[in-house]
C-alpha cells in the first residue's frame, strides 16, 4: 500500500490517522506525491519536512521529468493538473502498489462522489462503474487481479468542516497559507492566483498585495485564494 501525500490538508489528516492507528510502531506504508513542478513552496516545505520527522519514505512522481523527456506537452494555460495521470499511473505500476490510499471526499466535486471508498482499478489505472463492489455498512472488498489496484478513500463521508474541526480536535500543524497572511495575487477568471513560472500573471493582470487563505492546495496555476482574515484554526471553523 502506499498514501497520497501532497501536504495538502487532507492527506495530512490521512497520514495522521495512519500515524495513530499504527503508534506505537512506524507507518508500514510508503508515501506518494505527484509533483506537477508548480506546487506552492511552503508545502513542499512541510511535506519533506514531516517525511524527515516521522522517519517516513517518500516517492515522488514528477510531471516535469515526464515533458522533459518529450512524453507530456505543457498545455497553453499552463496547467499541469491533468497532467498528473500518466505519472501516477506508471509509478503505481513500477512499484506494484495495490492500495493507494487518498484523501478525497465527496464534497469536494460531483466526480468524486461518485467514488466508492474501495474504488477498484484496471490495469491502466481506468475507473468503471459497473465493477464496483456493493459496500455493506463497514464491509470492503479489496480482492483484485494482478496489475489492478484500489485506491481507498477512507474520508469520503467527511465534509470540510468535519476536516477542521479533527484538525482542531488533533493539533495538527498545517502549510501556514491555510492561514489567512498578506501574499500578492493577480485575478484571473474570478480567482485571486499566486504569480509563477507557471504563466501568471499576463498583460492586463495586475498584482496586488492582499490578506488571503486558501481552502485547498495544489497547482499553483489552478489553485485560487480566497479573501479571509481567519489566521487561527478556531476563525477558520467560524468562516467554514
Amino acid at each position: 500500500p502506499v498514501i497520497l501525500f501532497s501536504g495538502g490538508k487532507d492527506s495530512i489528516v490521512m497520514l495522521h490517522l495512519a500515524l495513530k492507528a499504527f503508534a506505537p510502531a512506524p507507518v508500514p506504508f510508503a508515501l506518494l506525491h505527484v509533483d506537477t513542478g508548480h506546487n506552492f513552496p511552503e508545502v513542499l516545505e512541510y511535506r519533506d519536512r514531516t517525511v524527515a520527522k516521522h522517519g517516513l519514505r517518500l516517492h515522488v512522481a514528477s510531471v516535469q521529468d515526464y515533458i522533459d523527456r518529450g512524453v507530456l506537452k505543457e498545455r497553453p494555460d499552463g496547467t499541469r493538473n491533468p497532467l498528473q495521470t500518466l505519472p501516477l499511473t506508471e509509478k503505481i505500476q513500477a512499484e506494484k502498489f495495490d492500495a493507494v490510499f487518498g484523501g478525497g471526499r465527496r464534497d469536494e466535486e460531483k466526480a468524486r462522489a461518485k467514488e466508492r471508498v474501495f474504488s477498484l482499478r484496471d490495469e491502466f489505472s481506468q475507473w468503471d462503474p459497473r465493477r464496483q463492489r456493493p459496500e455493506l455498512w463497514n464491509l470492503y472488498n479489496g480482492r483484485h487481479a494482478p496489475g489492478e489496484h484500489v485506491r481507498v478513500f477512507p474520508l469520503s463521508n467527511w465534509t470540510e468542516l468535519d476536516v477542521w474541526q479533527y484538525i482542531a480536535r488533533e493539533n495538527i500543524e498545517l502549510p501556514q497559507i491555510y492561514y489567512a497572511h498578506e501574499r500578492e495575487v493577480f485575478k484571473r477568471a474570478g480567482m485571486w492566483l499566486t504569480a509563477g513560472e507557471w504563466g501568471g500573471p499576463k498583460d492586463g493582470e495586475s498584482v496586488e498585495k492582499r490578506l488571503v487563505r486558501y481552502r485547498t492546495v495544489g497547482d499553483m496555476s489552478c489553485t485560487g485564494a480566497v479573501d479571509s482574515d481567519a489566521d487561527t484554526i478556531e476563525k477558520v471553523i467560524t468562516e467554514i
